[in-house]
């Protein structure tokens, strides 16, 4: 490792701590009072210990197979301490994400042989779904690929509009056919222009609209048939980009838009906005999609990869 790379490593590291400061100061105040006097992991602070990771908005599921995890290793081990207890909590949500394949990528990369690699990506309005794909945008750019943007949301001219000022920002080519046009007809013409400029990745963006799911199931199926007339295996993965400040909502929305189209990967932003970032866990046990990115900030590189070692380490660090 260079120089250069220790120090956007540590600097990495250090967006991650500053963007889970809330939900790790929220988690360990609760889990300093409810440990109090303690000196064994008994019944009552397991009761305790269900409540707080509920209320980091874990998700009831996964918090009761934390919970069921905890209690085999304390009556196997017989006696467990209260000091122990961040441990044991650390090793059984690193577990529950090494099971779900979240946080592999070590860095901006893409799949050899695929050309141009099409990520479609979908959410509803007000996750950060554009800025998340301006971001996405300038650090493949920033990792010498070639980036073709698809302003394929045409329902909101400030969508449109937004992604635009993202590619002129970064330096990348936006396909738009502006506000109230075929969204397929602008994502077919966006995979087309990636694979004329032989480009490495394409990001198409799409219509975040929730209200009439069978219509969202027919646009992204469309979508997904009109691409594919350029390049019959588009779109290489769907990216479902959530809100992490909005927790049991957040979890919703992943239903409907896993029952709408194959999400393949998730992104979850505004993390540094809440106190509730056990989301990220719950979300990736209970759909069984890997979580790709995690935004930790404002700034282009608070987007990052999600590194699941990391994650847990920062979440655990005090």
């Amino acid at each position: 490792m260079g120089i250069f790379d220790f120090f956007s490593k540590e600097k990495k590291k250090e967006s991650l701590d500053k963007g889970l400061e809330k939900t790790k100061s929220s988690f360990f105040g609760q889990l300093s009072k409810a440990v109090v006097g303690k000196s064994t992991v008994d019944v009552d602070v397991l009761d305790e210990l269900e409540e707080i990771l509920v209320h980091a908005d874990v998700g009831v599921g996964t918090t009761v197979k934390i919970i069921n995890r905890i209690e085999k290793r304390v009556a196997r081990d017989k006696y467990v301490n209260t000091e122990e207890l961040d441990r044991i909590l650390r090793e059984e949500i690193a577990a529950l994400l090494e099971e779900n394949n979240s946080g592999d990528g070590a860095d901006f990369e893409l799949p050899e042989g695929i050309k141009p690699y099409v990520i479609m990506v979908v959410g509803v309005n007000g996750v950060g779904k554009t800025t998340t794909i301006g971001k996405l945008a300038a650090q493949f750019h920033k990792a010498g690929k070639k980036v073709v943007l698809g302003a394929a949301d045409t329902f909101r001219a400030a969508a449109v509009d937004q992604l635009i000022i993202w590619g002129e920002r970064v330096g990348v080519p936006v396909i738009s056919h502006g506000m109230n046009t075929d969204p397929a007809s602008v994502a077919y013409d966006a995979v087309k222009k990636g694979l004329e400029m032989n480009a490495d990745v394409v990001i198409i963006d799409t219509a975040g609209r929730l209200h009439n799911k069978v219509g969202l199931m027919n646009e992204l199926s469309k979508i997904k048939r009109v691409m594919q007339k350029v390049t019959e295996d588009t779109p290489h993965e769907v990216l479902l980009v959530l809100d992490g400040s909005t927790g049991q909502n957040a979890l919703l929305q992943a239903r409907e838009f896993t029952k709408a189209t194959d999400v393949t990967a998730l992104a979850i932003t505004k993390l540094d906005g809440t106190a509730k970032g056990g989301v990220v866990i719950g979300i990736s046990d209970e759909f069984k999609i890997p979580v790709k990115y995690i935004g930790v900030g404002e700034k282009i590189e608070d987007l990052q990869l999600f590194d699941k070692q990391e994650f847990v380490e920062s979440f655990f660090s005090r």
